[in-house]
């Protein structure tokens, strides 16, 4: 069976299905009295981050939010989004994973759950925490008792053929999401194929292509989130 880089040092095994992922260990988690979750996932360098701050500018000042990141070894991405100023910066919490961060969204959740748990404390009220996931895989996804609803992001430098790899990230994310259209012409990737691919694999599930270069505010994604709302 191939092995599916995970762009942080070593590879897994990956079932050729491509709706296959590890089970989830987790019931979904009762949404009364708590913020909705958003779980935000992808591999290494497709813009999560970048994601999730402009999330944090474009719903900033109508909805109480406040994000949680995963890094395995680093608070890099908490970091960049304080820096950034998109938000109040303890409204930020950071897990350090100290493994692959599917380990942490799926698998044992219990030091996300509580870094969510910490920050409803500290704010009460909130109506939205984005968990963002380290970089990870295709077959990387939320269990459904962290994420009541998941975005997964790929952007256009890893070629058009990403999509119709498939895997659960791509097929069963209730947003796909494709980043950085604006270098598609840079990279060598058909954005209609792109496109077309990433809706024959999902089904009637959305997908949003952007870049983030040009409109910074994600209009799409906020929008499909202040559906959620």
């Amino acid at each position: 069976m191939p092995a599916e880089g995970h762009g942080h040092g070593h590879f897994h095994e990956v079932n050729f299905d491509p709706t296959a992922s590890e089970p989830d260990h987790y019931d979904a988690a009762p949404s009364a009295g708590r913020a909705y979750r958003i779980g935000i996932g992808g591999p290494v360098g497709s813009g999560k981050t970048a994601l999730t701050a402009a999330l944090c500018r474009a719903l900033g000042d109508e909805i109480n939010l406040a994000v949680v990141t995963n890094d395995i070894y680093t608070t890099e991405d908490a970091d960049f989004l304080r820096r950034a100023g998109v938000l109040d910066p303890e409204r930020i919490e950071a897990v350090q994973t100290g493994a692959c961060p599917h380990t942490a969204i799926r698998d044992d959740i219990t030091a996300n759950l509580d870094a969510v748990e910490r920050l409803e404390e500290k704010f009460p009220g909130l109506d939205l925490v984005i968990i963002e996931s380290g970089g990870d895989n295709l077959t990387a996804v939320f269990s459904r008792g962290l994420a009541d609803s998941q975005i997964f992001v790929v952007d256009v430098a890893g070629g058009d053929k990403v999509p119709r790899k498939g895997g659960p990230g791509v097929t069963t994310a209730d947003l796909l999401v494709i980043n950085k259209t604006d270098i598609a012409h840079l990279v060598g990737a058909d954005m209609a194929v792109m496109t077309s691919d990433a809706h024959r694999m999902r089904g009637e599930l959305p997908v949003i292509t952007q870049s983030l270069v040009d409109t910074p505010d994600a209009p799409e994604v906020a929008g499909w989130v202040r559906s959620l709302l």
